[in-house]
């Protein structure tokens, strides 16, 4: 089918998606069940896991750390090059986006770049702004959750819960986000200095074969 091909990106991407989160509240949960009854306490439903603070937390930390990525992946490579990266764009070359007043009347431009400077300015910079809202929505949803999950171990241990603004100071909330920070940066590094001396067939972001090392962008 067309509509398959034409989409079959992200469908595949998609479904991957589904896999591994319901292998991950799969898991998760009998991990939750184990536990409790280490501990001599009831074990919650598949249902009341998936609602659970420890499992939500995990969620919105893994995509504050991805969206955190893609944001910065997309700020940083507008701005900064590397010089033989197909991640990269050509320092030699003219900016593509220069004048979007005059571009706007090309065929099938996007209609918002008649809408006025103040539209084509968001409009140019959308991608970035999207991904990093996403990041701090991301973000605020896994600081909520994660202090929720403090609070309810702690009344376990007969502790006072701590309050959720004060648990934005909690050192384990920042070890939660840098330990996927971290390795977000690195892969995106690895990224794109690999691309410079390697290949991948057909690949948009992988340069043609055949291209010279030293051939910047694909």
């Amino acid at each position: 089918m067309r509509f398959l091909r034409d989409n079959g990106l992200t469908i595949v991407l998609l479904l991957m998606f589904l896999f591994s989160i319901c292998g991950q509240w799969l898991a998760g949960w009998r991990v939750a069940l184990e536990d409790a009854m280490r501990h001599g306490q009831p074990g919650l439903s598949l249902a009341a896991y998936a609602l659970s603070a420890k499992f939500l937390a995990a969620v919105f930390e893994n995509w504050e750390s991805e969206f955190l990525q893609m944001s910065a992946y997309v700020v940083l490579t507008a701005i900064l090059f590397q010089r033989g990266s197909a991640e990269s764009k050509d320092p030699g070359k003219a900016p593509r986006d220069r004048d979007l007043a005059a571009q706007a009347y090309k065929p099938g431009a996007p209609v918002v770049l008649h809408w006025g400077p103040i539209w084509r300015a968001l409009y140019a910079r959308s991608l970035g702004l999207a991904l990093g809202i996403l990041f701090l929505l991301s973000f605020v949803l896994h600081w909520m959750q994660s202090a929720k999950a403090a609070a309810e171990e702690a009344i376990e241990h007969g502790l006072a819960p701590p309050t959720v603004l004060a648990y934005l100071a909690d050192p384990q909330l920042w070890f939660e986000s840098f330990q996927n920070w971290q390795s977000e940066f690195l892969s995106t590094a690895v990224l794109v200095l690999l691309s410079i001396w390697l290949r991948q067939r057909e690949s948009p972001e992988s340069k043609p074969v055949a291209a010279p090392h030293g051939q910047t962008g694909t």
